[in-house]
């Protein structure tokens, strides 16, 4: 009977099942909804129009007529900073400033990616800065109108910087901070 045994449970555990199949790659897919704008209302020296995703502008008073200013959202896990100064015979340094702060992520980013931004209508001049890697802010701008108003931004992220897994909310927020450039108005 033992002789009998071992062969019947070697058949039925190798007669039962299938061929192992590899299981297909899947990949994340993350949907945002399309951006929809309103006018912000925050009592800031500039108006401009905010992705009603961004659900809080909390504006900071600043010494000197100066401001900081976040737009959170929360849904994407992410910030824009704002600051705000006004120009008073110094544009060079605040330029060099906001220059030097977007070459400091050269560290880890593999690129930096610049865009010359010019808006004769509402008098805003800049540039956009698109950091590609694992840096700390995946992109920065400033804008400015050569004579009263200055404007840096920089976004940031609620977690590790992950290039790979930040690119889909990094590509939507960036289109973001294309239209506030696009919208912004110096308020005189």
């Amino acid at each position: 009977m033992k002789k009998w045994m071992i062969p019947i449970c070697c058949a039925f555990l190798m007669g039962c099942g299938e061929d192992p199949m590899p299981k297909p790659k899947g990949y994340l897919r993350l949907d945002y909804p399309r951006a929809s704008y309103k006018k912000s209302k925050a009592n800031l020296p500039f108006t401009f129009q905010r992705n009603t995703l961004a659900q809080r502008i909390k504006a900071i008073k600043k010494i000197n007529r100066s401001y900081g200013a976040e737009l959170n959202y929360p849904s994407l896990k992410a910030t824009l900073y704002l600051t705000y100064m006004p120009i008073n015979n110094n544009l060079d340094s605040l330029l060099r400033d906001a220059q030097n702060l977007t070459q400091k992520h050269t560290v880890k980013a593999d690129a930096i990616l610049s865009k010359e931004f010019i808006n004769e209508n509402t008098n805003a001049y800049g540039m956009f800065y698109e950091v590609e890697g694992d840096a700390a802010s995946q992109a920065q701008f400033y804008l400015t109108d050569s004579t009263s108003h200055f404007l840096t931004g920089a976004l940031y992220f609620y977690a590790q910087p992950n290039y790979d897994s930040l690119y889909p909310a990094s590509e939507y927020l960036k289109k973001d901070i294309v239209h506030f450039m696009e919208t912004l108005n110096w308020n005189d």
